[in-house]
């Protein structure tokens, strides 16, 4: 160390010594030697700045894929149309967006467009399918039935302003009570529709959400 040699090389306590006349010189050499730890070279620099642009980026896409994993869980959802039991709301190939949250606080209104887990009861034919998406027509502990092509609630026409006019019911509603926390749910294509007819109501434990949003094409976009 500096100071060592310093020590060393003085002999005479009359003639400054190296380390007395050069003090300052040596106090100013070491600081010259922490400045360049302190300092790397020019190649180390950028390979420390490569490498925490490297965590940066892995941070970046890590947390980008655990909200996409929480918005896509709990949040909102796409899925695909299959099927043109829905028609003409949504056809085949559309892509919507489901919001799964938004009935924790609210209700399940008569008139929303839901997906759910296909019911255990469902045999339509076809290759299985994990979720069905159709429109909420009777609510739970009301009666429905139809009537030629008009669907009765409790005894009376049901407005469905949803549907083209000239709609064709297709298969009739065996009059039935629609059992508590459950729904009576129905394709706008009705004559081509496997629904709640065939099968029966759907438990609210099996819904995924409402759909709020037509996203693909964007020639057909629209909100729900």
């Amino acid at each position: 160390m500096p100071t060592t040699e310093t020590n060393q090389q003085t002999e005479s306590p009359g003639v400054p010594g190296p380390a007395e006349a050069g003090g300052s010189g040596a106090a100013r050499g070491g600081a010259l030697e922490g400045t360049g730890d302190e300092n790397p070279e020019p190649g180390a620099a950028k390979k420390g700045s490569r490498y925490r642009w490297v965590v940066e980026a892995a941070a970046i896409v890590v947390l980008a894929l655990v909200a996409t994993l929480v918005l896509r869980t709990f949040v909102v959802q796409p899925f695909f149309i299959p099927s043109g039991s829905m028609e003409p709301t949504l056809q085949i190939g559309d892509r919507i967006l489901v919001d799964k949250l938004s009935y924790h606080f609210h209700s399940i209104d008569r008139g929303d467009i839901v997906v759910f887990a296909t019911p255990p009861s469902e045999d339509c034919g076809g290759p299985p399918v994990a979720d069905l998406v159709k429109r909420v027509i009777g609510l739970p502990g009301e009666r429905i039935s139809s009537r030629g092509n008009t669907v009765l609630i409790n005894g009376r026409a049901l407005a469905e302003p949803w549907l083209p006019k000239g709609t064709i019911l297709g298969r009739a509603i065996t009059p039935t009570v629609v059992p508590a926390n459950s729904y009576f749910v129905m394709g706008d294509n009705r004559d081509a529709s496997c629904d709640s007819r065939y099968w029966g109501s759907v438990p609210r434990s099996l819904v995924v959400g409402k759909v709020v949003a037509l996203v693909w094409p964007l020639s057909r976009f629209h909100v729900f």
